[in-house]
């Protein structure tokens, strides 16, 4: 029997949760949903779930909170996509530094939103080989800096966290786990790019500058990610896993 993903219905408000949760289990995924934070972690403790679909207005804690703690906890691997009834890009762009895959606009089409889920979902599976042969790695070293892929996250030579969105997590691991090798913007695209067109739209030149800007990495020296003219961008520094005992 072929796998049907899982995915999680986070929303205050029922009538949108059922009529989300009805649609996807019509198109033949399963669906559960939560009302708040508690039932969510709830759910989240007793099943395997592949996505969450998360409002962002809800009373108490927000889906932005929601998201910002499901980062930093057990779950932080489930990606999210985010349901906001704002058409200011700030909320938008909050949700997605809060680690946010992708998100939808309310008042939206279902089909949509599917649409969506199925994209992302397909995004975090589509990982290159060799990016998962390091999955397990906890710590990824270069330069001065080291990669935290279970926090998702940078720590500087002092130890410091540097948070990343969740694009630009995605975007260092590709560029980490592919060092010395030009990628062109198409492949560096299809790994990355988990929002709208209209938001960026040179979403991966725009994602490398601020990158760079995270790794202190100066445009024209370049110590990290080099730009190869009329090709794309190389990441030029050696890359070493962590042990433990590091």
């Amino acid at each position: 029997m072929e796998h049907a993903d899982h995915i999680l219905v986070v929303d205050d408000d029922r009538e949108i949760r059922q009529m989300v949760a009805d649609y996807l289990r019509k198109n033949g995924l399963r669906a559960s949903e939560a009302a708040d934070g508690r039932e969510m972690r709830a759910v989240l403790d007793t099943h395997a779930i592949d996505l969450i679909v998360m409002d962002v207005m809800m009373p108490g804690e927000d889906g932005l909170t929601l998201t910002r703690n499901l980062r930093a906890g057990k779950h932080r691997a489930i990606p999210v996509v985010m349901l906001t009834a704002r058409e200011d890009q700030t909320d938008r762009i909050i949700g997605l530094e809060m680690g946010a895959d992708d998100y939808v606009t309310k008042p939206f089409a279902a089909r949509e939103l599917l649409a969506r889920i199925k994209a992302v979902i397909r995004r975090t599976r589509m990982l290159p080989p060799n990016l998962q042969v390091t999955e397990a790695a906890q710590m990824l070293a270069f330069g001065r800096w080291r990669l935290d892929t279970t926090a998702r996250h940078l720590l500087d030579p002092e130890g410091t966290v540097v948070a990343l969105s969740g694009a630009e997590f995605r975007l260092l691991r590709v560029f980490l786990d592919h060092p010395n090798r030009v990628l062109n913007r198409d492949q560096l695209l299809n790994l990355t790019q988990g929002r709208d067109a209209e938001l960026f739209d040179r979403s991966i030149d725009l994602l490398v500058s601020r990158l760079r800007q995270r790794l202190q990495d100066d445009a024209r020296e370049q110590s990290y990610i080099k730009t190869v003219r009329s090709e794309g961008y190389v990441f030029s520094a050696a890359v070493t896993i962590v042990g433990d005992g590091e």
